[in-house]
C-alpha cells in the first residue's frame, strides 16, 4: 500500500514547512496552555513536582537481573519511572512557563542521555520480542545499538522535550539539546537508516507484530520533530512507510488483531499514530484512511467490546485492557466509523488522569490534552453479532447474554494453546472466562512459555484427552470453521497432538432463544477418558446436574463426574482484571471410543 503510494507521489513535496506542521502548541504559546482546564493544569504541576524530587538510579545489575533470575521488573520500574518523571517535568514547565521546572527537565534529559542503551533488558540484542539474551552478552553495547519498542519511545519523548523547550534549554547552555540530539542520532536515527536486520523491520522476517507500528510511530515523530534537512526527513519517512507495509502484509483482511485489544492499543492504534503524524505533517494531503484494510484494523476494538470496559481477551490480553479513548475516537472520526467513535468518547470519559495509562507514550498524553473527545451522550452499543472470519473469532450478544469463540491456530502472536475456546458474559460481567495475561518474566517468551498455567489448554474452556493438551504451532489449528446467523462449528482434531488419538473432534455452538448450547462430538483411536474444563469467575454451586454461578446456569449430563478447584489470582497483572479467585470446574467422562456431550448455558 505505502510503497505503491510512494512510487506515484512525491512525499517531500506534500510535507508542510516545519513551522507549519507543529502538532501541539509550543511552551511560548501561553494562550493554549493557559486554556487547559484548571484541574488538568494542577495535575500536570503535581506531576512535575514529583520530578523535582529526583530521578531513580538505573544500574547495570538491575539490567543483569533478567539474565540472572528472569526478573524484568527490577530494571523496568526505574527505567519507566525516569521517563514518566521527565514527561511530567516537561509538561509542568509548559504549564508554568516560568522556568520553575526547567532544572527537573535538564536532570531527566541528562540521566537518560547517560544511559548506555535505551533498550529494555528483556529485549537486549533480541531477534524476537523478549528473547533471552545470550549469556555472553548480558549488557548492551554502546557501539552496537538496537532499537526496541522503548528505545524508540524514549527517542520520541526526548524529541518532544526539545520541541517544547529548546529555547529555554539553550538559554541555560546549548550543550544540553546538542547532547540529546547526539544520543538520538547515535541510538535511533543512524541505526534506523542503515540497518536492515532488525526483525521488526520486516526485511529479514515476515512474521512481524505490534513492534513494527509501535516503533515506527515513535521514529516518525522523532524525524518530524528533529530532522531539519528535507531530503533526510523525506528519506526517513519513506523508509518508515515501506516498513509499515510489512505490518499490513500480516494483517488479515478483516482487520482482526490476534494479540487482542491490549495489544491493539499499541498495534492498530500505533498504526493510527503513524498515519496521523503523516496526515498532520502534510496538512491532510497524504491520507490512507479510506483504505479498506486501514478501516478494518480500526474497527476491531468496537467488534471486540463486551461492555463495562471488558473486551475479548484471548492470548496475552487483559480482560479490561487500558484502551486509549482518544485514539479510538480519532480512528473512528478518520474512518467514519460511528461505533468506534462512540466507544472512544465513552472510554476517554472513563479516564480520570492525563498521565500515561499504559507505557509512557508522549504523543498519547498530548493528544488527550489538546484533542480530547467530547463527552459521550450514550454508552457504546454492543454488536449483536461480530464476525472475523480470517482471525476466526466470532461473537453473539442476545439480550445481554454474550459469547465469543475463537478458532485460529496455536502459532499466533502471543499465543495460548486455546483453539476452540470461548468466553461468556452476562450483562457485561464475566462468567465463563479466559484468564488472560500475567506479568512478563523471562519464561514468557522462552521455550518454557507453555509451562505457565495461563497459556495451557488445561486452563481454558476446552477438553483434555486423557490429560493431553493442545500443542503450540501453526499446524495445530481449527478446520472447517462454519459460522452462521445463530451457530458456529469447527473441527478441532488437528489442534491436539497425534498422541491424543483423535480421529474427529466436532465442536458446535448454537446461540438461540436466550440459551447457548455447546455440543462436542469426539472420536478416538482407542478408548480414553475426556475431561472438559470450564474456567469460571464465580464459585459455582451444584443442584443435581445443574451448576449455578453468577447470573448463569450450566446444565450437564448426570453421567459426568465433576471436580472443582479454586485458583487464587496471585499475579499482579491478572488481578487487575480478575481480583480474588477463578474457579476451574471440570467434568470427566470415562474411557470410550467416542464421546458426545451437550452443555446448555442459560440465565439462572
Amino acid at each position: 500500500m505505502f510503497a505503491q503510494y510512494l512510487e506515484a507521489h512525491d512525499l517531500g513535496a506534500a510535507l508542510l514547512a516545519k513551522e507549519a506542521r507543529r502538532p501541539f502548541p509550543l511552551s511560548a504559546e501561553r494562550k493554549r496552555w493557559n486554556e487547559l482546564p484548571e484541574a488538568v493544569r494542577k495535575e500536570l504541576l503535581l506531576w512535575g513536582d514529583e520530578a523535582k524530587n529526583g530521578y531513580p538510579m538505573v544500574t547495570a545489575c538491575q539490567f543483569l537481573a533478567f539474565t540472572r533470575t528472569g526478573d524484568r521488573q527490577i530494571f523496568e520500574e526505574p527505567y519507566f519511572k525516569r521517563r514518566r518523571l521527565l514527561m511530567g517535568a516537561v509538561l509542568a514547565e509548559c504549564v508554568a512557563g516560568d522556568g520553575s521546572y526547567l532544572d527537573a527537565v535538564i536532570d531527566g534529559l541528562w540521566c537518560i542521555c547517560e544511559e548506555t542503551s535505551w533498550v529494555l533488558s528483556a529485549h537486549n540484542g533480541s531477534s524476537h520480542p523478549g528473547a533471552r539474551p545470550a549469556k555472553e552478552h548480558p549488557l548492551p553495547e554502546k557501539q552496537n545499538p538496537y532499537i526496541d519498542l522503548f528505545a524508540a519511545q524514549t527517542s520520541a519523548t526526548l524529541s518532544y522535550a526539545l520541541y517544547f523547550l529548546d529555547r529555554q534549554l539553550n538559554a541555560v547552555t546549548p550543550l544540553i539539546a546538542r547532547r540529546v540530539r547526539q544520543e538520538i542520532e547515535q541510538l535511533i536515527l543512524i541505526p534506523f537508516m542503515i540497518r536492515d536486520d532488525f526483525w521488526w523491520m520486516g526485511m529479514i522476517r515476515k512474521d512481524v507484530n505490534n513492534w513494527t507500528p509501535w516503533i515506527l510511530s515513535n521514529v516518525i515523530d522523532t524525524l518530524l520533530l528533529l530532522v531539519d534537512d528535507p531530503v533526510q526527513l523525506t528519506d526517513g519517512l519513506k523508509r518508515a512507510l515501506r516498513m509499515l507495509d510489512a505490518y499490513l502484509a500480516v494483517m488479515p483482511a478483516d482487520g482482526g488483531c490476534d494479540e487482542g485489544c491490549s495489544y491493539w492499543n499499541m498495534a492498530g492504534a500505533s498504526l493510527l499514530d503513524c498515519l496521523e503524524s503523516i496526515y498532520l505533517a502534510t496538512g491532510g494531503k497524504v491520507s490512507f484512511y479510506d483504505e479498506p484494510l486501514i478501516q478494518a484494523i480500526g474497527a476491531f476494538p468496537a467488534k471486540a467490546y463486551i461492555g463495562n470496559g471488558y473486551y475479548w481477551n484471548f492470548a496475552d490480553c487483559d480482560a479490561r485492557p487500558m484502551m486509549d479513548g482518544q485514539r479510538l475516537y480519532c480512528y473512528g472520526q478518520r474512518t467514519h466509523n460511528p461505533a468506534l467513535t462512540a466507544l472512544g468518547a465513552y472510554t476517554a470519559a472513563q479516564c480520570s488522569t492525563v498521565r500515561p495509562i499504559d507505557t509512557p507514550q508522549m504523543n498519547r498524553v498530548l493528544f488527550r490534552l489538546f484533542q480530547m473527545p467530547p463527552q459521550p451522550q450514550t454508552k457504546p452499543v454492543i454488536p449483536a453479532h461480530a464476525s472475523l472470519p480470517a482471525l476466526q473469532v466470532f461473537s453473539w450478544n442476545q439480550n445481554g447474554l454474550y459469547i465469543a469463540v475463537k478458532g485460529g491456530h496455536n502459532g499466533e502472536s502471543h499465543n495460548h494453546n486455546d483453539v476452540g475456546s470461548f468466553l461468556v458474559y452476562a450483562d457485561g460481567q464475566p462468567e465463563i472466562v479466559d484468564a488472560g495475561n500475567m506479568v512478563y518474566t523471562a519464561k514468557t517468551f522462552s521455550d518454557q512459555r507453555y509451562t505457565l498455567w495461563n497459556t495451557r489448554t488445561r486452563n481454558h474452556n476446552l477438553p483434555l484427552i486423557n490429560g493431553i493438551e493442545q500443542q503450540a504451532g501453526a499446524e495445530h489449528r481449527a478446520k472447517d470453521v462454519q459460522a452462521q446467523e445463530h451457530c458456529l462449528s469447527m473441527e478441532l482434531c488437528d489442534a491436539y497432538p497425534a498422541e491424543a488419538g483423535l480421529t474427529s473432534f466436532q465442536r458446535r455452538f448454537v446461540i438461540e432463544d436466550g440459551r447457548i448450547t455447546l455440543s462436542d462430538c469426539i472420536s478416538l483411536t482407542e478408548p480414553k477418558p475426556i475431561t472438559w474444563v470450564w474456567m469460571l469467575r464465580s464459585k459455582p454451586e451444584c443442584h443435581q446436574n445443574e451448576w449455578f454461578f453468577g447470573k448463569l446456569k450450566l446444565t450437564v449430563s448426570p453421567s459426568l463426574s465433576a471436580e472443582l478447584e479454586e485458583i487464587p489470582v496471585e499475579d499482579a497483572r491478572m488481578s487487575q482484571n480478575f481480583p480474588g479467585s477463578l474457579w476451574r470446574l471440570s467434568f470427566t467422562a470415562p474411557a470410550a471410543l467416542s464421546q458426545k456431550q451437550n452443555y446448555m448455558i442459560t440465565r439462572s
